[in-house]
Parts: C-alpha cells; sequence; structure tokens
C-alpha cells in the first residue's frame, strides 16, 4: 500500500475535527477572517514537523494508551540545578535512565528577565531559550535523545500571562492600541476595582491585586500573579491563534506532553472569580482538537491547584476530552495531613472520590514537586473531628517545620499570612520526613524510621492509578537546602529550599546500602520493577479502599485480570497488626513469602504489598 502523503494525513485529520473545532472557534470569536488564518496556521506547523515526530505520532495513535500502562515514571526538574544546562541534562540521561525514570518534566527554560521571573514562568519570549541553559536546538537534540531510549519530554507551557519584557508587553507599554489589546489595559482603575470585588487574589501578601499601574503607558494593566506577569486577553482570537502557535513550535521541537501552566485563569469576565469560567474549557477542548490534528502524539497535562470538584471537569467528557493527564494536587495535600496527624481517614474519603471517577482518567501523582504545598483540604469532612481550618492549617504547618513538639519534619513556610493565620508549606520529601533531622542528631533509629516513612509514602504514590512522579534528588533523599538565603534574589521566595542543586557527591552513593542514599535509590528502584512487573498496576485496574479498621492505616485494593493487590501503609507512630477481609490467598510482593492475611504487622511509617493471582487471563 503507497505511504500516505503528509497532506492527506493532515487532511483526513482536520475534516474528522473540523466542525466542531470550527463551532467552539465561532462561539468564542465571532471571526471568519481569524478562523480561516488559525486553520492556516495549524496547516502550517504540520508542515514544518519533523519526520521523526511524524512516525512518533503514527505510532502512538496506533496505541493511544500508550501512557496509561504501568511503566511510565517520571522526575521533574530545574535543568541549571540538575545539571546546568540542556547538554549538561544529556550527559546526565543515563542516570535518569538508571533511576527507572523514562519521563521527563523540565521546569520553565524559555527566555525570561532574571530577578522578574518567578522561577521562569514570566516568559519574555516562546521561541528562545534561557541563555545559560543552552538554545532551542539543544532542547531539540535532548527531546531526540530521549526518544530514543524511549523516554517522553514535558515542558511548561505559560499560557495565562507574559513578561513585561515580552515583544508584545513592550509594544503595548509604547503605546501601541493593537498590542495593548492583547492584554487588559485600562485608563483608570474604575472597572479594575470591579474587578477586585469578585477576583481572589493569588499572592496577598507578596503580591496584593491584581493590578498595577504601567506609567509608560500611562494605564493600568492586570497582572493577576506578579507586577511583571501580565494577563493575556483571550478574548481577542489573535492572542490565542499565536498562543496556539508558539505551543505547537514548542511541539515541533519534540516536546511530548505539555503542561499548561495555571490554566483555570485564562478567560476574565467581569463580575465573577475569573477561575474555571465555561469559555477555559473550550479553549482547553480546541487545544486538544488542535493537537489531534498536528501532532497526535502530544499529551496535555492540565495544572489546576484546585479542590476536586473544579479539576475533574478539566478532562472534559469521555466523547469530548479536554486534558489527558491532571495533577493530583488534592492527594499531595491530603497525603502531608495524614503525615502530620497520622490519621488516613481524610486520605480515605478523598481517596474514595479519586476511585469513583472513570478510569480513561489520568493523574500525575507525586509526594512533592517544584512548588510549595497549599492546604487546600476539605474541611467540611474534617470539621466532623473537630478540626477547623485556621487552628489546623497552623497544626499542619508548625509539625512540619519541626515547631510542633517531637516533630521531626523540617520544613519553611511561604507566603505566611498572620492576620489570616494562612500560610503554605516548603521543604523536600527527606526533610519533611525527617531525614535531615536525624542525620543532625546522629539518631540512628531516627534517621531508619524516617527513611522507611520516605519508602512508604513512594510505595503510597505507586500504588495509584496514573502517572507517579518524582522530585530530582527525591531519589537520593536530597534533604533542604538553606543556602538559597545567601542569594538576594532567591531569599524572599522560600520555595527555593526544595529547588536546590542536584548533589551529585551524593548520589555516588547510591549503591550504597549502609547510607540513606543508597537505601531509598534502591528501594525506589525495586518499587519500580515490582510495578512494571505486575499487570495489577496498569491504569485499567479496578481500585477500592480496603478496610483496615484502624485510622492509623491505609488499605487499598487493585485489581486486573486476575491479579489482586492489597496494600497497606501505616501511618500511625506504632506498630500495628491489622487483619484483610479479602478474596485470596497472599504472598509479600517484597520478600517472596506467604503470609497470613488475618495478621499482617507493619512497623510504624512501614508498608506492605500483598498479591494474589487467581491465574485468568494475562
Amino acid at each position: 500500500m503507497p505511504k500516505k502523503q503528509p497532506h492527506t494525513v493532515f487532511n483526513a485529520r482536520l475534516k474528522r475535527h473540523e466542525a466542531e473545532l470550527k463551532e467552539l472557534y465561532r462561539n468564542l470569536y465571532h471571526d471568519d477572517e481569524a478562523y480561516t488564518y488559525f486553520i492556516g496556521m495549524l496547516r502550517r506547523m504540520w508542515e514544518t514537523r519533523n519526520a521523526r515526530l511524524r512516525a512518533l505520532d503514527e505510532e502512538r495513535e496506533r496505541n493511544a494508551e500508550w501512557y496509561r500502562g504501568r511503566d511510565l515514571l517520571g522526575m521533574l526538574m530545574y535543568v541549571d540545578a540538575f545539571a546546568g544546562t540542556l547538554a549538561g541534562v544529556r550527559e546526565k540521561l543515563d542516570y535518569i535512565r538508571e533511576a527507572g525514570v523514562n519521563y521527563l518534566h523540565l521546569m520553565p527554560l524559555l527566555e525570561s528577565p532574571e530577578g522578574r521571573s518567578d522561577g521562569g514562568y514570566a516568559v519574555a519570549d516562546f521561541r528562545r531559550v534561557q541563555p545559560q541553559l543552552g538554545t532551542m536546538e539543544d532542547l531539540a537534540e535532548l527531546a531526540k535523545d530521549c526518544h530514543g531510549r524511549g523516554m517522553a519530554v514535558c515542558l511548561d507551557f505559560v499560557m495565562n500571562h507574559t513578561s513585561e519584557d515580552h515583544e508584545w508587553a513592550r509594544r503595548a507599554r509604547a503605546g501601541e492600541r493593537e498590542y495593548q489589546e492583547r492584554y487588559f489595559f485600562f485608563d483608570d482603575w474604575q472597572i479594575p476595582y470591579e474587578y477586585e470585588i469578585t477576583v481572589p487574589q493569588v499572592f496577598p501578601t507578596t503580591a496584593p491585586g491584581n493590578f498595577t499601574w504601567c506609567e509608560e503607558a500611562g494605564k493600568v494593566v492586570m497582572t493577576t500573579f506578579y507586577p511583571y506577569q501580565w494577563d493575556l486577553n483571550y478574548r481577542n482570537p489573535v492572542v490565542f491563534n499565536d498562543m496556539t502557535e508558539n505551543m505547537l513550535y514548542l511541539c515541533n521541537q519534540g516536546v511530548d506532553i505539555i503542561r499548561l501552566d495555571a490554566v483555570p485563569y485564562i478567560w476574565k469576565e467581569l463580575g465573577t472569580s475569573c477561575r474555571n469560567l465555561p469559555q477555559v474549557h473550550e479553549l482547553v477542548r480546541m487545544m486538544r482538537i488542535v493537537c489531534e490534528i498536528v501532532c497526535p502524539g502530544t499529551l496535555l497535562l492540565g495544572e489546576v491547584v484546585m479542590e476536586p470538584s473544579k479539576v475533574v471537569p478539566y478532562f472534559g467528557t469521555v466523547e469530548k476530552p479536554e486534558c489527558h493527564l491532571l495533577y493530583n494536587v488534592t492527594t499531595m495535600a491530603s497525603t502531608w495531613h495524614t503525615v502530620a496527624t497520622k490519621d488516613v481517614r481524610l486520605l480515605r474519603h478523598q481517596l474514595s472520590q479519586v476511585f469513583a471517577l472513570p478510569k480513561e482518567y489520568g493523574f500525575l501523582n507525586y509526594l512533592r514537586c517544584h512548588d510549595d504545598i497549599g492546604w487546600g483540604l476539605d474541611y467540611a469532612y474534617l470539621n466532623r473531628f473537630g478540626m477547623g481550618e485556621v487552628a489546623h492549617k497552623k497544626f499542619l504547618n508548625d509539625y512540619l517545620t519541626g515547631r510542633w513538639p517531637g516533630s521531626p519534619a523540617r520544613g519553611e513556610l511561604y507566603n505566611d499570612d498572620p492576620r489570616l493565620g494562612d500560610a503554605r508549606l516548603c521543604g523536600t520529601t527527606a526533610s519533611l520526613c525527617g531525614v535531615e533531622s536525624a542525620r543532625y542528631e546522629n539518631n540512628s533509629e531516627k534517621l531508619a524510621w524516617a527513611l522507611r516513612l520516605d519508602l512508604m509514602l513512594h510505595a503510597y504514590i505507586f500504588t495509584l492509578s496514573g502517572i507517579p512522579v518524582l522530585y530530582s534528588g527525591d531519589e537520593i533523599a536530597r534533604e533542604n537546602d538553606y543556602d538559597y538565603h545567601r542569594d538576594p534574589l532567591k531569599a524572599p521566595d522560600s520555595r527555593y529550599l526544595h529547588r536546590g542543586p542536584m548533589d551529585w557527591a551524593a548520589a555516588e552513593k547510591r549503591h550504597d546500602p549502609g547510607t540513606p542514599e543508597g537505601t531509598v535509590f534502591e528501594g525506589l528502584r525495586q518499587l519500580e520493577t515490582l510495578r512494571g512487573a505486575h499487570r495489577v498496576f496498569d491504569g485499567g485496574a479496578d481500585t477500592w479502599l480496603v478496610d483496615t479498621r484502624d485510622d492509623g492505616v491505609l488499605g487499598i485494593g487493585r485489581y486486573y485480570r486476575g491479579e489482586k493487590l492489597v496494600a497497606l501503609f501505616n501511618f500511625s507512630q506504632w506498630e500495628k497488626t491489622v487483619s484483610v477481609c479479602e478474596l485470596g490467598d497472599y504472598t509479600d510482593l517484597l520478600t517472596g513469602q506467604e503470609v497470613d492475611k488475618f495478621k499482617i504487622t507493619l512497623p510504624s511509617g512501614g508498608f506492605a504489598w500483598l498479591i494474589c493471582d487467581f491465574g485468568e487471563e494475562k
């Protein structure tokens, strides 16, 4: 059979989606000329997509479930902290692969102004890499090398705003009306004040308000996050067209997963919260269709840092999907709540909601990420147990910063607001688990407990359906980096506590079982190997909560094609013996020994993966 010509493939994909795409576009913009330009831009971006990436698209189209299995493990990293440059990351791909990682998430690396970048989230040029990190060609070469090793590459796409140094912003400041219309400019404060009545503040202590006076333009500009980040006006079709082209440009460099940063914020409407508006979902649905047409091997990952009821809609529907993947933000916060309280009831409650979702909905599961931990918990549920929001947030922050008597955790507060009794939390997994304090005290018993807790938490994340993601350095139990206090550009932002440079000398100890680095690295490798070898960890598995009859022990069940897993996690400070009333005879997956399911003993901070094979279809 003759091979399909490129335009034949593009035309077939466009025909499949065009009716819906046109309807969505015209609903928002009512502009046939802009739509015609938009379709022409999609064709142009398809034409510039190289043959290797097109072949990868076709391969993934044939295996549309390629990201839903049990073989993906992610790693999140800042390029400069991990290896200095993109070329340095290429040199470390053997290490990354040795860690079992095949999904590499590179934190924002596009050009942004020093000191006014918010960690790279104030983009001055979507087509240029930050010079000290390398070039766009370096990014393309890294992606090519990753693909050759069976690894996917994820990159943040900052779509809500640009840097005030972006060309569009510079021209807007200079008075060009066309470019001012790409943002939200106002002649005076009257309308901004009306917005402020209903729009919450993202950073009320470090960047209060949602607007900034622009002296050069003599106007007020919307700046939801920081004064140097100007919100884009997606009511203007030119913004959507050009930002979609910027996204596709990055896809054409070999980026496999596009993380849509702050996506709930991208549509603004006076008199609303400017969050999660219906038009946001129309835009994301169009972006999904765009990827299906131009680069169907690409995934959209939505960053929606909100409660589950507002997160789930970003999957869209099974018939009209939006994001392929979403961050499991609430689970991260609920997990650290459980570490502090040693009470699994909230975690059970939260997981029951996740387990009830369609299996087509895929989450990224993680213990720590580049950002702080915000305490967006279900306080209506916690109130049943006398846990009021303000007092409970204070307890969590006191415990996880080590201020609570007897707490081994070491973290720092972020965006502390004493007036509201609210703050977020920073710290690495190891330091929050107590590895740092135990090593400081030279207490071997405490260290053994902290490392056990660290591995238990990772085993728990690996038990959940979806893609587990490590934060770079967690694979070797990296501790907090307090050197950021010495850097005047970083010192005001405590998130740099867990954004320190990779300790390559410590990484050399990863095969020494007598060190914390070796204990965690080899422990994670064992978990990753077992997860990849057993079909019960597949994304298609049935999942449920197992009743342990103990509020200190979490139980999770999984079943897939004849394999059944019962996973038990002891969050309490005591050794626990639990009974599991689940059908089947079980073997400890880590030791290979048969177990008595009516008498399973777990040390404090310990876990068990118990497997039963009913011998059905494999």
